[in-house]
């Protein structure tokens, strides 16, 4: 079956986990592509440009930049699903998510970062202050969930978009201090509906493959590099890469192999099979081309497929990640 569009997510992102949740559990086939939020690919940002994930893009062209659109338009993608995207736009339901995505998000950033994201303290207060804030929501939440239908003993927790908008949030919350969040009293209804969340099919499916994946999706438009280890901590140390291949250095071939994502696999089948400590080096044409070097696209000799050719050392300003492999 075609995709129904492309989602640019990230693995651990609670904002990607609720979109992925409705769209997985609603039977919407996308092409899921995982996003190195230190790198993101030009197509996300293209699509998108606030370049935060989660990202749907439909195949009709729509593109729809928040997670609470991609999980409203998942169910009515549902012959009956109007109706559940409704609710989540009014009464109890919308005044919860508003405060899960504004003023809880503020403090678990807060407690998990420090305000700004570095530091134990700053203006919007300290982080002890910004758990205390966070968990006083979480409180009110636990009553309010308490008088909806939920899980009994021994049941799986039930699909409801309700779970899927909030629960991601207090997961992320719970796994910032799990002896902290269990010793927490006036919390029952709520950790006893996270932990049939925490322990459903659901929850499961979203955070493995197809649906996430461990290694950002490769961009057809960068260029990858399989280096050794130990060649890519020297290169790190001198602030650019010299070596063309395995065991041959730039000078002595005069260039530096590269692939296009698709060639990736093939390669390192080729000329790494033994198994070597690796890193797949993510390459950023434009850098490239604005540090003056050139790259020529060659055939491989007896193959008659072409490989980019990097003529000139690599700078290590040029390379947007090093991940890995495989």
């Amino acid at each position: 079956m075609r995709p129904a569009g492309r989602l640019y997510s990230f693995r651990r992102c609670p904002y990607a986990i609720r979109a992925r949740l409705a769209l997985a559990a609603t039977a919407v086939g996308v092409e899921v592509r995982e996003v190195a939020l230190k790198a993101k690919p030009p197509e996300l940002l293209e699509a998108s440009r606030k370049g935060t994930v989660p990202v749907l893009v439909l195949e009709s062209g729509e593109v729809l930049e928040e997670s609470l659109a991609i999980l409203r338009w998942a169910l009515r993608q549902q012959e009956d699903g109007e109706a559940a995207a409704a609710a989540l736009e009014q009464g109890a339901a919308a005044a919860l998510i508003a405060e899960c995505d504004g003023p809880f998000k503020h403090h678990l950033d807060g407690f998990r970062y420090g305000t700004g994201g570095t530091g134990a303290t700053g203006p919007g207060g300290g982080k002890e202050e910004h758990r205390q804030a966070a968990l006083a929501i979480l409180r009110r939440w636990s009553t309010a969930l308490d008088t909806l239908e939920g899980p009994t003993d021994g049941q799986q927790l039930r699909p409801d978009p309700l779970d899927w908008a909030l629960l991601p949030f207090v997961r992320q919350f719970r796994r910032s201090d799990p002896q902290g969040f269990a010793l927490e009293g006036g919390l029952a209804a709520l950790k006893h509906r996270l932990a049939a969340f925490e322990a459903s099919p659901a929850l499961a499916q979203v955070m493995a493959p197809p649906w996430a994946m461990r290694r950002s999706w490769p961009s057809p438009r960068w260029l990858y590099h399989l280096a050794l280890e130990e060649d890519w901590q020297q290169a790190r140390r001198e602030g650019v890469y010299r070596r063309s291949t395995r065991g041959k250095s730039l000078e002595e071939v005069g260039f530096i192999h590269a692939s296009w994502s698709h060639q990736v696999e093939a390669t390192w089948q080729r000329f790494y099979g033994d198994g070597p400590e690796l890193r797949l080096l993510v390459i950023d044409p434009p850098r490239l081309e604005a540090a003056g070097i050139p790259v020529r696209e060659e055939p491989a000799p007896g193959s008659g497929e072409r490989f980019p050719h990097l003529y000139g050392v690599l700078p290590i300003g040029a390379v947007l990640l090093a991940e890995r492999y495989p």
